[in-house]
C-alpha cells in the first residue's frame, strides 16, 4: 500500500460513514448473479460505489456495484452487492479497498460467495465451502503497511474459520443441501482458464476456479476478520467435459440453486450471528 492508497481508503471510509451510520457485524460479499440475494434482507441504505469518494467501481455485468446496509435474521449486515476484480485493472489493494472499508466499520466476519467454473465438482449448481485457497494474484498487501488494518505479516495457517465453517455445514445438513468442501484457486483472468491450466491447479489441490475472492480473504484476515466462503459451480473448469466455455451463463446456473443459497446464507448467518 503506498501512502496516496492509504489516504484514498480513509477519505472513501469517511464518506460513506457521512452517508450512513450504521455499524455492521458482518460482511457479506455477492458473487457474480448473487445480487438479488440483497434485496431479501431489511435494508437500512444502500450507497453506490460511484458516490463513495475515492472508490473504484464495478464494471461487470452482473455486479451491481453498491454497499447494501440492513439486517438479515437480526443481524447487522452490511452487503457487496458486486465486487471488483484484478481484470478490471484494478490493482489488487482497489479490489479489496470495500473489505477494508467495512472493517473499519466494525465488521468482524466476511461471508464470501462467488461463481466458480468445478474441477473437483463439476456439476452445475453445486455448493462448495471453500476451506483453503491458493492465489496467482499478488497480494493487496504489498508496499506499505497500515497498522490500523492489521499487522505485518498476517498469518494463514488457517484462512477460513473452522468454527463458522461448522456451523455453515451444519446449516447444509438440517436443509438437506449437498455441500461439498475443497480448495479454491484464483486465477488473472479474465479469459477462462486452459485445459492444461486447470490440469495443474488439480495438481496444486484445487477444486474450484474463479477469478475473484482469494486477495479479498487476506485483506480480510489481515484486518482480523473471521472468513466463511461458498463457491456456486456455474461450470465444468476448462477440460473437464468436451464443451467449450464460449456460452457460460453464470445467472442460469446460479437461478437453478437460488433459493437453497438464499437458505443457506441467511440460516448460516442467523447462526454466526450468536457465537460473535
Amino acid at each position: 500500500m503506498s501512502a496516496e492508497y492509504i489516504q484514498r481508503l480513509e477519505r472513501a471510509y469517511a464518506s460513506l460513514t457521512g452517508k450512513v451510520n450504521f455499524s455492521p457485524d458482518i460482511l457479506l460479499v455477492l458473487g457474480s448473479g448473487l445480487g438479488d440475494i440483497a434485496s431479501e434482507m431489511q435494508v437500512v441504505a444502500s450507497v453506490d460505489y460511484k458516490d463513495v469518494d475515492g472508490m473504484p467501481i464495478s464494471t461487470v455485468d452482473g455486479h451491481k456495484g453498491r454497499f447494501v446496509f440492513g439486517y438479515i435474521r437480526g443481524a447487522m449486515v452490511v452487503v457487496m452487492q458486486g465486487r471488483l476484480h484484478y481484470y478490471e485493472g484494478y490493482a489488487p489493494e482497489e479490489c479489496v479497498m470495500p473489505i477494508r472499508i467495512a472493517a473499519l466499520m466494525g465488521a468482524k466476519v466476511m461471508f464470501l460467495t462467488n461463481a466458480s467454473g468445478g474441477i473437483t465438482y463439476p456439476e452445475i449448481g453445486d455448493l462448495m465451502r471453500i476451506t483453503d485457497h491458493i492465489s496467482l494474484v499478488p497480494s493487496p498487501l504489498r508496499g506499505e503497511n497500515y497498522p490500523r488494518l492489521g499487522k505485518r505479516f498476517p498469518d494463514m495457517t488457517k484462512p477460513y474459520d473452522e468454527e463458522l465453517g461448522e456451523i455453515v455445514d451444519n446449516v447444509a445438513k438440517d436443509l438437506n443441501i449437498d455441500l461439498k468442501k475443497g480448495v479454491y484457486i484464483q486465477t488473472q483472468g479474465p479469459n477462462f482458464e486452459t485445459a492444461s491450466e486447470i490440469r495443474m491447479a488439480k495438481m496444486l489441490g484445487a477444486d474450484a476456479v474463479g477469478m475473484s475472492s482469494a486477495i479479498e480473504v487476506i485483506a480480510a484476515r489481515h484486518a482480523g476478520m473471521r472468513v466463511v466462503g461458498l463457491a456456486c459451480i456455474v461450470n465444468p473448469a476448462c477440460g473437464i467435459t468436451d464443451a467449450t466455455l464460449d456460452n457460460v451463463d453464470e445467472g442460469e446456473a446460479i437461478a437453478k440453486s437460488s433459493e437453497k443459497i438464499r437458505a443457506l446464507v441467511f440460516d448460516s448467518i442467523e447462526r454466526i450471528k450468536e457465537v460473535l
